[in-house]
């Protein structure tokens, strides 16, 4: 009978540790990225509600046109199509695909080829604005006063990305000079009928 080969058997003082493993140095990697990823991403979302025409494909060339910055301050992430924010804490909000509003005689204003309509009191906390001739129409809530920022500020801002939404023709706000009106101090109005005087 031929002798018998012993496989041969190297016997080392370290011994695999569970540490050294590859696949714990994996586990280890992505548990370290993930931390991370969490640690930049620590602004939470800013809950908000969908307009009820925010699925109009307008709203996502809004949306995708939207700048990083508003009145200096960080867009964050929000939980609801065809909405932003920005600040932290939220001093903007704007929420595309709100039903667009007619004639008012409400305080109108154009920044930068933009028509606003400001829909509440100018002295409140918030101000809300919303696009006039635009369909579907934009709002934007703005925080306003001792640590808020100025809708001076922050319309400027958002023109290039609202004039995705075409401006019709025949819905503008009017300048003073342009209301033919019974009282002697005519205020600005938007109109369905009359264009915005050059």
């Amino acid at each position: 009978m031929p002798p018998r080969v012993r496989p041969l058997v190297r016997h080392s003082s370290r011994q695999a540790s569970p540490t050294h493993s590859p696949a714990r140095r994996w586990a280890l990697a992505l548990v370290a990225t993930g931390a991370a990823l969490l640690l930049t991403g620590c602004t939470p979302t800013v809950s908000m509600e969908p307009a009820a025409d925010a699925n109009n494909p307008r709203c996502a060339d809004v949306i995708v046109h939207l700048p990083d910055t508003v009145a200096g301050k960080a867009q964050r992430e929000t939980n609801a199509q065809a909405t932003s924010a920005w600040g932290d804490p939220t001093v903007v909000l704007l929420r595309c695909g709100v039903v667009p509003i007619g004639p008012t005689t409400k305080p109108c204003i154009t920044v930068n080829g933009i028509d606003w309509v400001l829909e509440n009191d100018p002295a409140a906390k918030s101000l809300r604005y919303i696009t006039f001739g635009r369909t579907p129409a934009t709002e934007i809530v703005i925080a306003h006063g001792e640590g808020g920022v100025t809708d001076a500020s922050v319309l400027p801002d958002l023109a290039d990305a609202i004039g995705q939404i075409p401006q019709s023709k025949k819905e503008k706000c009017l300048a003073t000079s342009d209301v033919t009106s019974p009282t002697e101090t005519p205020t600005p109005t938007p109109t369905s009928t009359s264009t915005q005087s050059g």
